[in-house]
């Protein structure tokens, strides 16, 4: 009788250190398969997080313990959105928590090389979660932007551009706070007292830096081009820039600008208008933006585009010779038939 009870103590101690074993394992151990990141869309409900750890096959194993713990948090009624890594390592009890607490992955946002507010708004849209209406509205928000000192018109020059960490759910209200915060960061120590040598505002300069961004995007040559344009601002002659033009005609693409093309009505025509557009052409590099700090000082008043097709420009002090560089340039369009 005590060799059976103490048998059946033994097979009780087995069972329960086993259950408790895999307990232990099914809670603790590494329940990551597939490393990664899952986004989780504001409004989505457990059903939809479930589908996104199965999509293109499951990412986590252990999933009755998964939903057992996820129960026991309630995590039906406390899912975060956002942006999530799973790691290699990570338990079942990590994970429940990560998705319970928000405890979100920044996601790393770049924006540069845009013309317009709807161009960066479509980049962004496709690196947060915010959509490009919803940014549209809140870059054209009148009440946000004369809260952070610009204007409809000209909150376009706060956009500094660069990588960004941020959260994927970033509002967009808040998106464009943080960049005013990034805007002031930039300006800040030695720009700042560069840009006061230069007699130019903060957004005369990045306007200025606008043009020469699209008038070269060599950045050995930008200081150059932009001394060319101070130049010409002293002088009070007209900027004559042709990057200007597209962007009033609204065609990028132009390879040739015509006669036709700087007669188009507009405040950014600077054929037809003196002085700097009301804002930027484009989102400058930091390059161009540091190349007008620095611009490089010179009696140039007139460049034209190299006839070699290398993205370098023939400079000329007077006019004359800036009309022989011309012709040899127009002459090398005419050879390859450019319109």
């Amino acid at each position: 009788m005590k060799k059976r009870i103490f048998l059946i103590i033994i097979v009780l101690a087995v069972l329960c250190g086993a259950a408790a074993l895999l307990l232990r394992n099914g809670f603790r151990s590494n329940c990551v398969v597939r490393p990664g990141v899952v986004y989780i869309p504001t409004g989505s409900d457990y059903a939809a997080l479930c589908d996104s750890l199965e999509a293109g096959g499951s990412r986590i194993r252990h999933r009755w313990f998964f939903d057992r713990y996820a129960d026991r948090l309630e995590l039906e009624r406390t899912l975060k959105p956002g942006c999530y890594e799973l790691r290699e390592g990570m338990s079942v009890i990590d994970v429940v928590r990560m998705f319970k607490l928000g405890l979100q992955t920044p996601v790393r946002v770049s924006m540069n090389n845009v013309k317009t507010v709807r161009q960066l708004a479509g980049k962004l849209s496709r690196q947060i979660e915010a959509d490009s209406a919803s940014l549209v509205a809140a870059f054209t928000d009148g009440e946000l932007t004369a809260r952070l000192g610009f204007d409809t018109l000209t909150l376009f020059s706060m956009f500094i551009p660069d990588t960004y960490e941020m959260w994927w759910t970033v509002a967009p209200g808040a998106l464009v706070e943080r960049m005013k915060k990034e805007y002031d960061r930039f300006w800040t120590g030695e720009r700042s007292r560069k840009l006061e040598r230069t007699g130019l505002s903060r957004l005369e300069a990045m306007t200025l830096a606008s043009i020469v961004y699209e008038e070269t995007r060599k950045s050995d040559e930008m200081p150059t081009v932009a001394g060319v344009y101070m130049n010409r601002l002293r002088t009070g002659m007209p900027l004559q820039a042709d990057p200007t033009v597209k962007y009033a005609v609204g065609d990028f693409s132009l390879r040739r600008i015509l006669n036709m093309h700087l007669k188009t009505p507009s405040p950014y025509n600077t054929y037809l208008n003196k002085g700097l557009p009301p804002s930027p052409i484009c989102m400058p590099s930091i390059e161009a933006i540091d190349a007008v700090l620095d611009y490089e000082r010179h009696n140039y008043i007139f460049f034209c585009a190299k006839e070699d097709f290398s993205g370098y420009h023939n400079f000329a002090e007077n006019y004359s010779r800036h009309l022989a560089n011309a012709r040899r340039y127009q002459a090398a369009l005419n050879a390859r038939n450019i319109r």
